[in-house]
């Protein structure tokens, strides 16, 4: 037979030979031991973190929602840097609304009566001056005050700086109040409510639960404990259960999350659908360089005085930002998911026989006998096939 036809046949046998399983009974207690502790393997995955953890049999959906809060409480300052005053809501939040946040105003620095007009720049190292010269008619600095007119004035008997036009006097922010202004402002309380749906569910909710009715509503406050379900909370509360000290965080401000939780399981069985509250900060101050700590901003009160003058009082506020962040997945039995993952469970049990003979050729003492018994190669013998026929 020439080399090409020896060939050509071992292609052909590579090609249309015919494998069929074969059951080989191993009575090996090791073997058996590895094969069916794999199977358990297998069907604890499936069952334990695939349907118990993932819920992998169940349709999903994300949560679509809005909020609304309103701040109650009220507050009385009187210190030697301002009048005494009274201030309710109307005073210390604003704006009055927010796009799912609030803010609580808890101190401040009050410029009042300032009036259009020039006045010497403060002093920093590109306004301080010697004389006109050093100062550029209708120079602005982005981080200065005003813009300047060309004069080198008097700021001090000790410092010159050039002249602004600008709202004279000029803001001094560095006097910050060391305590915050509205330290009362811990015992206001918020109303969240909070409405919710999962659309493909058809399914829709609130965070102010059926049972609920206006007495109730007039008396509760949110625990962790006693009443995790009120939609009313302290502000006090919520800096404490955010691992912070609201009058520390009062004096420059900053960032809170309240975080609502609505992951829910749909399915009969599984109960009620309610959110879960949390808190946490969220712009949390780095413990060496801390710049720029905080939250703050600037707004005005413009008046007329009597002569038709504009003038206004700038204030700049510090104060802490509540931002109502709703997250949420819910689940609903569908066969759909249930086929899919059940293929997936039926595959993983397919590879179970592999890991067994992996294990019966590769590290069992009698490995050289299996192997031979396992794979058996068939040559045919023409005339013994006919006399069997």
């Amino acid at each position: 037979m020439s080399k090409s036809a020896g060939c050509c046949k071992r292609f052909l046998h590579y090609a249309f030979d015919y494998e069929t399983p074969k059951t080989l009974v191993i009575p090996s207690l090791g073997v058996g031991f590895v094969f069916r502790f794999t199977q358990f393997l297998v069907v604890m995955y499936v069952v334990g973190y695939v349907c118990v953890v993932q819920k992998a049999y169940q349709d999903t959906d994300t949560v679509i929602s809005t909020v609304t809060t309103k701040v109650k409480g009220f507050a009385f300052t009187n210190t030697s840097d301002t009048e005494p005053r009274f201030w309710d809501v109307a005073d210390y939040i604003i704006p009055p609304q927010g796009d799912h946040s609030f803010f609580v105003l808890t101190n401040m620095v009050v410029t009042p009566k300032q009036v259009q007009s020039r006045c010497p720049e403060l002093p920093s190292p590109s306004t301080i001056c010697v004389d006109d010269c050093n100062c550029v008619e209708g120079h602005s600095d982005p981080r200065g005050n005003g813009i300047q007119t060309g004069l080198c004035e008097n700021y001090s008997t000790t410092a010159r700086t050039c002249e602004v036009l600008s709202w004279c006097p000029l803001e001094i922010d560095t006097k910050l109040p060391e305590h915050a202004l509205l330290a009362a402002a811990e015992n206001f309380t918020v109303l969240i409510k909070n409405s919710i749906t999962y659309p493909k569910f058809n399914f829709h909710r609130r965070n102010i639960l059926p049972h609920v009715n206006s007495s109730y509503l007039k008396r509760c406050e949110f625990s962790r404990l006693t009443d995790p379900h009120c939609p009313i909370f302290r502000l006090k509360d919520i800096v404490s259960e955010a691992g912070e000290d609201f009058q520390d965080m009062a004096v420059k401000g900053g960032i809170l999350g309240i975080l609502i939780d609505w992951s829910c399981d749909l399915d009969w069985w599984a109960g009620e659908c309610l959110p879960k509250y949390s808190f946490r900060r969220l712009d949390n101050k780095h413990p060496v360089n801390n710049v720029a700590p905080g939250y703050n901003f600037r707004f005005a009160k413009y008046y007329k005085t009597a002569d038709g003058e504009e003038t206004r009082t700038l204030i700049k506020a510090y104060g802490i930002r509540f931002d109502v962040i709703v997250f949420g997945t819910a689940g609903r039995f569908s066969i759909v998911p249930t086929i899919v993952n059940l293929g997936a469970a039926l595959s993983f049990l397919s590879l179970v026989p592999v890991v067994a003979d992996w294990f019966l050729v590769t590290c069992s003492r009698k490995r050289d006998l299996y192997s031979r018994h396992k794979t058996t190669h068939l040559t045919e013998d023409i005339e013994l096939f006919q006399n069997e026929i």
